[in-house]
């Protein structure tokens, strides 16, 4: 790695990425990772890079939120890069492509991708969660050896501030963990204003990452079932997942 470079954005002109294919699945368009490696070093570069732009991982409930709600369709738009982090997803564009996508979990996604920030000494700064587990996160993203330059909880009262201390200090990755699309939204805000920089949504990430969530079995992973999984644990998850059944009659007749 060079040293003189390991923080620096470089302009998508200047570096030689293979754009992956586009699936249209209702009104998003999805781009069609090989895996988790692909996006990693399409997202931080082999020279220590940075791609400057925002993630969004969409999984069957984005598609069917951006079918309903135009404005929700807009705010998934805004984001350069649309991951799928959904079997339903995935299901759809391996029909379309005819070739094997792989799934894309936006939780392993960002540790994935903090690991990588290390290894070249990205600069990072993470936003959102309780006050507490924002704490916890930083402790373990030091300890990991991280290059955080900054750490401010989802309860912040100026935002204009914030902003501020981001552009201070350097950072080259920004995560929010404030569930969509509120997380969306203060990330197009915060580029507006400092958009040489990588920002990614997070949900809940953070409470997995520090234990105080616990996320699905790894065989229930492996499967594809951690949406059922969820369902198990909080059966007040019954609601949105009835509806996934008419993305699911979708796809089997070919309307998705």
């Amino acid at each position: 790695m060079n040293a003189n470079n390991a923080n620096s954005i470089t302009p998508d002109s200047a570096v030689t990425t293979i754009q992956p294919p586009q699936v249209s699945i209702g009104p998003v368009q999805v781009s069609a990772f090989a895996g988790m490696a692909q996006l990693l070093a399409y997202i931080v570069r082999d020279d220590g890079s940075v791609y400057a732009g925002s993630a969004i991982a969409i999984n069957p409930e984005k598609i069917l939120t951006a079918i309903r709600e135009p404005q929700i369709a807009a705010v998934i738009a805004a984001a350069d890069i649309r991951y799928a982090d959904g079997i339903g997803v995935v299901k759809v564009m391996r029909k379309r492509l005819k070739k094997n996508v792989q799934r894309i979990p936006g939780c392993e996604l960002w540790q994935q991708l903090m690991l990588r920030a290390a290894q070249y000494k990205v600069p990072v700064f993470i936003v959102g969660a309780t006050p507490e587990v924002n704490r916890q996160t930083e402790t373990k993203l030091l300890q990991q050896k991280v290059n955080l330059v900054g750490a401010v909880d989802g309860y912040f009262k100026d935002e204009a501030a914030l902003i501020a201390q981001i552009k201070q200090s350097g950072a080259r990755i920004v995560s929010v963990a404030m569930g969509s699309p509120k997380q969306e939204l203060l990330i197009q805000r915060i580029r507006a204003q400092h958009p040489d920089c990588y920002y990614m949504g997070v949900g809940g990430t953070y409470d997995v990452f520090t234990g105080n969530v616990k996320r699905a079995p790894e065989l229930w992973c492996k499967l594809n079932l951690e949406w059922a999984y969820r369902l198990l644990s909080q059966p007040s998850r019954i609601g949105r997942q009835l509806g996934l059944l008419r993305y699911v009659w979708w796809y089997w007749t070919g309307k998705i």
